[in-house]
């Protein structure tokens, strides 16, 4: 591990959210007795692959933006079990202590290979491919699972939430602040999600511990109680911006929006000018955000506070958003919570972890499963995949066993994997390999970029997507296509039910 990459995983696990989660028992029952199995039928050191992917894009959305690997690489290289998990294992009276030993002395010693945080991905591309012993990999699939379901959906999420504010162009869309706190499942989801929602697109945060850890811009400013605690609405602003002068955004909706928030508001900004400040924005938080927003406008224009900005929350999402901007609404912000911490529409993203590949003999041997339901047939082997790239656009994605050659600028002919009459040439293109060293044999080896490094290349590939396949309703399908020797492959092991032997 080089300098670089060991501070920098040390920076990493010192975050509090981090620190000292070793969660060994962070695990379904299953994975541990069939780790148990491993080991009384003396099979734990068979090497193996398995591919996390997932089968859908969520909410109907057309892609999906890819998140939660650095909670995965810290899981990884700190998960252990602690001496009171190894007796609340003895306790179940499942387990014998030769196993138990082997518990005690568990560390990760596996190779994987990742599609880097923020990139753009699609339905069965192994997102993470992990290689190792299976008594180890058995144990770790719950978790990674865990990590990149979550964080992927919220981040997929947010960038729908975030392109709605600007009509798809993402070079014009409006700071929207994530504000699912009080309405995420519990404290790790608010958290991760949070961060999850930050590379997705949002500009900040009201979640004070997110802020602390990742380091995401914080905002907030008051609620509804704080204006009624005072004996006026004015009174309330005037108190609100003598503690913050500079930070003025005002809550406008309390008692009546027309006829009490924004005079108040303009009131309280002519004060602030007198002492060299000014009214950032005002807050409107109920009632129909359209006609308010546009009547807002236009007072404060009249007053001279045409700089002001109107923020808007109450239970935003990506449909409520965009319609309020066909509209016309005059808004310039958004608070959104309970939509985007949750994935409203889409509970979870529904990723996979599927064993790929068995090593015997020194030669990897393919393994599929096998369903009457094409789309739960999994792709065989040990896979990479590449992304074809015509005019700086994504143009479609590679699915190849990984001893195959990449093409490297003749015309390549992609084809359907289920209706293989439909056919696509690629030429004049460059090409990517997703797929990026991790681990090699349990070692981090790859230098862990910072949040705002992940949130900027989400937005860099986010702009070589055509703009119909971001399109938020009926996107264009983007072409993930299998090679024809992995195509073979699957045909070869469907056709014998997945025996290879």
């Amino acid at each position: 591990m080089s300098a670089n990459i060991a501070k920098r995983i040390e920076e990493i696990a010192a975050m509090p959210i981090y620190r000292n989660r070793q969660e060994g028992l962070l695990t379904d029952l299953y994975q541990l007795t069939m780790m148990y199995g491993f080991y009384k039928s003396g099979r734990m050191e068979q090497h193996v692959v398995f591919d996390v992917f997932y089968r859908s894009n969520p909410c109907d959305n057309g892609y999906v933006i890819c998140a939660g690997l650095e909670q995965v690489v810290v899981y990884l290289n700190q998960v252990a079990f602690q001496p009171d998990e190894i007796q609340y294992l003895r306790s179940l009276g499942l387990f014998d202590e030769g196993f138990l030993e082997e518990l005690k002395n568990f560390r990760f010693t596996g190779t994987v290979y990742a599609i880097p945080e923020g990139s753009v991905v699609f339905p069965h591309e192994p997102l993470v491919r992990i290689e190792g012993r299976i008594f180890e990999l058995q144990l770790i699939e719950s978790a990674v699972l865990c990590f990149v379901n979550h964080q992927s959906l919220i981040a997929t999420k947010a960038t729908r939430i975030v392109q709605a504010t600007s009509g798809g162009v993402i070079e014009d869309a409006h700071p929207t602040s994530e504000f699912g706190l009080r309405r995420a499942q519990n404290s790790d989801a608010a958290v991760f999600g949070a961060r999850a929602a930050y590379i997705g697109g949002c500009s900040s945060t009201s979640n004070v511990t997110a802020g602390f850890n990742f380091a995401i811009p914080v905002s907030g400013t008051q609620a509804h109680s704080w204006i009624q605690s005072f004996d006026s609405e004015i009174e309330a602003f005037r108190a609100y911006v003598h503690a913050f002068p500079e930070r003025a955004i005002l809550l406008v909706d309390t008692y009546d929006v027309l006829h009490s928030g924004i005079p108040n508001a303009i009131t309280v900004g002519n004060e602030l000018r007198a002492q060299g400040y000014d009214l950032l924005g005002v807050r409107i938080d109920s009632g129909d955000l359209a006609y308010l927003s546009k009547a807002a406008r236009k007072m404060l224009d009249a007053e001279g506070f045409g700089h002001t900005q109107i923020i808007a929350s109450d239970d935003l999402d990506e449909d409520t958003i965009r319609d309020l901007m066909l509209q016309g609404a005059k808004l310039d912000g958004f608070g959104v919570g309970t939509a985007l911490i949750t994935a409203k529409g889409c509970p979870a993203l529904g990723g996979v972890y599927k064993l790929a590949a068995e090593k015997r003999d020194g030669s990897w041997i393919p393994r599929i499963k096998v369903s009457e339901n094409p789309l739960k047939v999994t792709n065989p082997g040990k896979k990479k995949v590449i992304r074809f790239y015509v005019d700086q656009k994504a143009s479609a994605d590679l699915i190849m066993l990984d001893e195959e050659t990449i093409p490297q600028g003749e015309p390549v002919t992609l084809f359907d994997p289920i209706h293989t009459y439909k056919r696509k040439v690629i030429q004049d293109y460059t090409v990517k390999e997703l797929l990026v060293p991790i681990f090699v044999d349990g070692e981090i080896v790859y230098e862990m970029p910072t949040i705002e490094q992940i949130r900027s290349f989400a937005r860099l590939e986010l702009a070589t997507l055509s703009s119909e396949t971001r399109r938020p309703k009926n996107p264009h399908v983007y072409h993930v296509d299998l090679s024809l020797p992995l195509w073979e492959l699957k045909r070869d092991l469907v056709a014998r039910r997945g025996h290879v032997n």
